[in-house]
């Protein structure tokens, strides 16, 4: 839908809008949709309104402008002179607004099938790696580590199979140690899926190519790992973030891509999502943690009143700056416990 705002005879102005599920509709209902929609919201309402296709229920739509308003709103759509000239220029870039669009659309699809065709030739893939994890770890000295899977399909983020780890049989620093686990998890639970083909669950789509955010130790670690659970029928690859370097199996030598590239571009999207998605899950375990900690000691401060006052406070020293009656208002708790609050605070 193209809008364009014309005052004294002048244009000042044009909008565009992108409508979805359009398709079944007539143009009548369409037009009748938008302009309650559009004009529902916008601070000026205009006397003439000129458009393309009649609207359903033009009196009633009318009277609701004018309501708006306050005073009288005419639609009109003209058949003849200036008004329907405009008209049609206001059609005219309309549709060449929609083919630029579509053009847009099919240069970037075209630009991720480049990508993925490049990715394919320059690792050695035995095919176009429609579906990529990449995986990372987070932690501070092994302190509330966690893993992180994050899914690109056709070169584009499907966030709805991203998934996260906290991290369960390692202790101590050992990120290759951690990754190995995330992955033997994750082959686990993509063996629980076997056989069942009509499944669209993250774990039991398997993916054209395993990516780790590192260098030849990270790369090594998930082939053993893979190893172990049987999947090293994926390939797997690596990119290292210092100098940008992507290392498969059996090559000793790494992969440079220029910087220009679409494929290296695509892989260091992945990377830098799930370094974003690990870090997040794991700054929210290390909040709650030190959270956790202070209130530990506090009597009558179990799981569930912590969990109330990090919902209302977010933070310790917010709930320090609380006063008693604020502390007592939270959710499951009591003046006595707030009082035992403020005093250990």
């Amino acid at each position: 839908v193209q809008v364009f705002f014309i005052r004294g005879g002048k244009l000042i102005g044009r909008e565009s809008f992108v409508l979805q599920g359009t398709s079944s509709e007539e143009p009548e209902q369409i037009m009748s949709s938008f302009i309650k929609q559009f004009y529902g919201s916008a601070p000026y309402i205009p006397p003439l309104l000129l458009l393309q296709h009649p609207v359903e229920d033009k009196t009633v739509i009318e009277s609701w402008l004018q309501s708006r308003k306050g005073s009288r709103v005419h639609i009109q759509v003209p058949h003849r002179g200036n008004k329907k000239r405009l008209i049609n220029i206001v059609a005219e870039n309309a549709e060449q607004g929609l083919q630029q669009l579509k053009l847009k659309q099919q240069s970037t699809s075209s630009a991720l099938t480049a990508a993925l065709s490049e990715i394919e030739k320059e690792l050695h893939l035995p095919r176009l790696p429609e579906r990529i994890e990449c995986y990372d770890i987070s932690n501070i000295q092994g302190k509330a580590a966690v893993g992180s899977m994050v899914v690109f399909e056709q070169g584009k983020p499907k966030s709805s199979h991203y998934r996260r780890f906290r991290i369960k049989t390692v202790t101590g620093a050992d990120d290759y140690a951690m990754l190995q686990e995330v992955l033997r998890r994750r082959c686990k639970r993509s063996n629980l899926n076997n056989g069942d083909n009509a499944s669209t669950s993250a774990w039991a789509v398997l993916p054209d190519l395993i990516l780790i955010d590192g260098g030849k130790g990270q790369l090594n670690a998930a082939l053993s790992a893979m190893g172990e659970a049987g999947a090293d029928s994926i390939p797997v690859a690596s990119i290292a973030k210092e100098n940008e370097e992507v290392f498969i199996p059996q090559q000793a030598e790494s992969i440079i891509l220029p910087g220009s590239s679409p494929g290296l571009q695509l892989l260091q999207r992945l990377r830098d999502e799930a370094h974003r998605f690990a870090l997040g899950y794991h700054q929210r375990i290390r909040h709650r943690e030190s959270f956790g900690s202070v209130l530990d000691d506090i009597p009558g401060i179990g799981s569930k009143r912590k969990r109330a006052l990090l919902k209302q406070f977010g933070s310790v020293k917010a709930i320090r700056e609380a006063s008693t009656e604020e502390l007592a208002a939270a959710r499951g708790m009591s003046q006595s416990v707030a009082k035992k609050i403020k005093e250990l605070l």
